[in-house]
């Protein structure tokens, strides 16, 4: 799964993996968060925000 950086003063990282609907979340504390069964759109939507700390909150 390719991670993608992103701005947010909370997450670090973003990725998702299509074929397994799986989304990956790495906080900027090096945690990471694995969601399963995630819709494409979720990802997209987290993506587009302008907050992604609130989006996931």
């Amino acid at each position: 799964m390719k991670l993608e950086p992103v701005e947010s003063s909370m997450i670090q990282a973003v990725g998702y993996d299509e074929t397994t609907s799986t989304l990956e979340v790495v906080l900027n504390s090096s945690k990471t968060y694995r969601y399963f069964e995630v819709p494409k759109t979720v990802y997209l939507e987290l993506m587009e925000s302008d907050s992604k700390g609130s989006y996931m909150l």
